[in-house]
C-alpha cells in the first residue's frame, strides 16, 4: 500500500519536471525494465497490481502503449474475473429456506430404501409423526436423489414367481410368407410349466377372433386366477369380460410388460429363433402345421433352464392331468 502511495505521488511530481529531464528517467526506466524482464519473465503480481491496471484501463486511452510486465489480454482477463466475482457477490444467497438436517435425510433416504413403495407424501407423514417440520415438496425433492428407490419391474417379477402356478399370459406375433403376406399367430402360455395352452394363426385378428380362441384355450374352469397381456386394440373389453379379470391400472404396466417378456422368451420367442427364422411359411394351413409341430417338441423334449433343465409335459401338474 506504502509503494502504491508513492508511486501516485512521483507521478503527481512528473508535471512539474523538465521534459527532457523526464524523458531521460523513462528510458532509464525502461532499460532497467529490460534487464528485469530478462532476469525474471513472469514477476509475481499482487491484487493491488491487478486493481491498478484494470482502473488505468477504464481511465486511460494509451494504458496499453505503456504495458510491458504483461500482455494487454492479461489485464482484460483481470477485469473479466473482477467483473464475474462483483456479480456472483451481489448474487450471494441472502436467507432462503433452511436446510435439510443431516437427522432428515437420514430418516428420508432409510424410508425410501426400506419401503420402495412409499413416496413423498407417505414419508411426508410419517416424519411429520416423529417431529420434523418438513414441506412434501422438499421431500420430494430429495427423493430424486436418492440412487436406490426400488425396480417397480422386480416388485412384478416377485409377484409373478408367486403367483406363478396360476397366471398365463396371451399375444400375438406376425410372420410374413414367401408371398410377403403377413399371418398373425397368437400364444396363450401358463407360467408354472412354461407350458403353451393354445395356439393358432389367422390373417385377419379381430376382437371376436381372440375371444374364440380363448374359448378354446379355457373350455372350463382353470386355476388360473391372473391373466397377463398388452394393450392391444383386438383385446377390448370383452375380452377382459369373457376372462373376468379386473382392468389394470395404469400403474401396473409394468406387469403387462413383464407378462409380455416372458411370453416373448418363453412361447413364441422360442418358436421364432428355432424354427421361423430358418423356415419361410408358404401359407396359414403350413405355418400352423409347423408351429404345430414345433409345440408337440416344446412340451415333449425341449428343456428349459428354469425348470431344472426339465420338460414343460413332466411337470406334476401336467401328469395329474393326463
Amino acid at each position: 500500500m506504502i509503494a502504491l502511495i508513492a508511486s501516485f505521488l512521483c507521478a503527481v511530481g512528473v508535471f512539474f519536471r523538465d521534459r527532457g529531464e523526464l524523458a531521460l528517467e523513462v528510458l532509464a526506466l525502461r532499460q532497467q525494465l529490460a534487464v528485469f524482464k530478462r532476469k525474471r519473465p513472469r514477476p509475481g503480481l499482487s491484487c493491488l497490481d491487478r486493481f491498478f491496471w484494470t482502473t488505468l484501463r477504464r481511465v486511460w486511452p494509451g494504458w496499453s502503449d505503456a504495458l510491458e510486465i504483461v500482455k494487454p489480454e492479461t489485464v482484460v482477463g483481470w477485469h473479466r474475473a473482477g467483473f464475474r466475482l462483483y456479480w456472483r457477490w451481489r448474487s450471494r444467497p441472502r436467507g432462503g429456506r433452511p436446510k435439510i438436517t443431516d437427522e432428515v435425510r437420514g430418516h428420508i433416504r432409510r424410508m425410501a430404501e426400506e419401503y420402495a413403495g412409499w413416496g413423498a407424501p407417505k414419508i411426508h407423514g410419517e416424519l411429520q409423526k416423529l417431529g420434523f417440520n418438513i414441506s412434501e415438496r422438499t421431500v420430494a425433492r430429495y427423493l430424486r436423489r436418492v440412487q436406490s428407490r426400488g425396480d417397480p419391474g422386480q416388485r412384478w417379477l416377485a409377484f409373478l414367481r408367486n403367483h406363478r402356478e396360476v397366471a398365463v399370459a396371451f399375444d400375438f406375433f406376425a410372420v410374413p410368407t414367401v408371398t410377403f403376406q403377413l399371418l398373425y399367430c397368437f400364444f396363450v402360455i401358463e407360467h408354472g410349466r412354461r407350458r403353451i395352452l393354445h395356439c393358432n394363426v389367422t390373417r385377419h385378428p379381430t376382437a371376436e377372433w381372440v375371444l374364440q380362441q380363448l374359448r378354446e384355450a379355457f373350455p372350463e374352469a382353470t386355476p388360473f386366477r391372473y391373466v397377463l397381456f398388452d394393450g392391444n386394440s383386438k383385446f377390448d373389453s370383452d375380452v377382459v369380460a369373457f376372462l373376468k379379470v379386473p382392468v389394470w391400472t395404469p400403474s401396473e404396466r409394468a406387469f403387462r410388460r413383464l407378462g409380455r417378456t416372458e411370453l416373448r422368451n418363453d412361447g413364441w420367442g422360442s418358436c421364432r429363433c428355432e424354427i421361423l427364422d430358418h423356415v419361410i411359411a408358404l401359407s396359414e394351413d403350413h405355418l400352423r402345421r409347423l408351429i404345430r409341430e414345433y409345440v408337440a417338441y416344446y412340451h415333449q423334449d425341449r428343456i428349459h433352464d428354469s425348470l431344472a433343465k426339465d420338460t414343460p409335459s413332466s411337470g406334476p401338474w401336467n401328469r395329474s392331468q393326463t
